[in-house]
């Protein structure tokens, strides 16, 4: 059902319904298009009077004159208006139908203007821009005016079946109305019975919270009166414990007193005694300290003898290294040196077994040749034979 009401709704909001489907519909449409276009422009007539000098030129001499016109016949009506307010009775009938002309003269020359206007579409289209200086009892009007085109476009374009649908579409979004009302009320209902509930539930909890609190008050001064009883009674027993070791302490005040003599002589006997140890301790620390410093004399002096020793050493060493480098150069270059006639001598010696090498071949060759020949000569000696 809801969704058969959207879809008729949205039928009836479509663009392509709100067309005329008629000539007489288009006629009547167009008689109201054109009569908001004149209310348009002859609430800018007031301003176009109060501006003439300004659209002068735009307006010409005939819009001119019939504007000044209207205003003559404006005042006239004002000041009619407001002599019948004051006079008497018997002129005011005769001034009511003096209003009377002049009313019909009033829209006469108002017809007039709106055919000046109309017949110059530039005119229009300047006085277009002006509608900012319309006032607004004019401007609710013209609003009002296009209010009731539109209710008349729909009147017009909607058929009695449209109407029957409308409403019933009407109806059925009064029943849903009345559902959706029905079921909040339920709702309602049902959320004051939650609510009640939960502040009954509240309200438990809130007298159970208060017996806990007078509990706790109550327990907390039982705690109180029984901590002040247990402290009057330590008070108490303090107080007796006190008198009881006081008359002790003067029962035994005589015996302390002899004990406290015996401590006092076992106390100067002890010091008499730590007296001469420490002496004694005295006397072996002074030698100790001076065997000390005996020993740290030697030591500085032993330090003193190896210090020199070592400096001489080191004066030595150093003079001896410098040596050793002086030597280790020289035998750097003599090594090289060496390196050198050992790399001549070497090269000498392989150009020499090179020598000796072609020698020996070119005898080993020779004699071959000597061998061959000896031989081919005694075999041709041979054969000759």
């Amino acid at each position: 059902d809801k969704a058969t009401i959207r879809l008729n709704a949205m039928k009836l909001l479509e663009p392509h319904w709100l067309k005329p489907k008629s000539t007489e519909m288009q006629r009547i449409i167009n008689v109201l298009d054109e009569t908001i276009a004149k209310l348009k422009m002859s609430s800018l007539i007031p301003h176009m009077i109060n501006s003439v000098d300004r659209f002068a030129d735009m307006l010409g001499p005939e819009v001119t004159t019939k504007l000044t016109e209207h205003l003559e016949l404006s005042n006239e009506v004002e000041q009619l208006l407001a002599s019948i307010e004051e006079g008497n009775t018997e002129r005011a009938d005769k001034q009511w139908g003096y209003l009377c002309l002049l009313e019909q003269r009033l829209k006469s020359s108002v017809l007039n203007v709106l055919r000046l206007f109309l017949a110059k579409p530039s005119l229009c289209q300047a006085l277009k821009y002006e509608a900012r200086t319309r006032g607004s009892p004019a401007e609710e009007f013209i609003k009002a005016f296009g209010e009731f085109r539109n209710f008349m476009l729909e009147r017009l374009l909607t058929s009695t079946m449209e109407e029957k649908e409308k409403i019933q579409l009407m109806y059925n979004v009064f029943l849903q109305i009345q559902e959706n009302t029905k079921a909040i009320a339920t709702l309602d209902t049902e959320l004051a019975a939650v609510i009640q509930t939960w502040k009954e539930e509240i309200q438990k909890k809130d007298n159970v919270i208060k017996a806990l609190e007078t509990s706790m008050q109550d327990m907390s001064e039982d705690c109180k009166a029984s901590i002040q009883r247990i402290k009057e009674e330590g008070e108490n027993r303090c107080k007796e414990l006190l008198r009881a070791s006081q008359a002790s302490l003067v029962g035994c005040s005589g015996q302390l007193q002899q004990d406290l003599q015996q401590l006092e002589a076992q106390l100067s006997a002890l010091v008499l005694e730590h007296r001469e140890s420490e002496l004694a301790l005295r006397k072996r620390k002074c030698r100790l300290e001076t065997e000390i410093v005996n020993w740290i004399q030697k030591y500085d002096t032993d330090m003193a003898e190896k210090q020199a020793e070592y400096e001489e050493v080191c004066i030595a060493y150093t003079e001896e290294k410098a040596q050793l480098s002086l030597l280790t150069e020289k035998h750097a270059v003599l090594l090289q040196e060496y390196s050198q006639i050992e790399e001549k001598h070497r090269i000498q010696a392989l150009k020499k077994l090179a020598t000796m090498t072609r020698a020996a071949i070119l005898i080993q060759a020779f004699w071959r040749g000597y061998l061959v020949r000896s031989h081919f000569k005694t075999k041709m000696k041979k054969k000759g034979k």
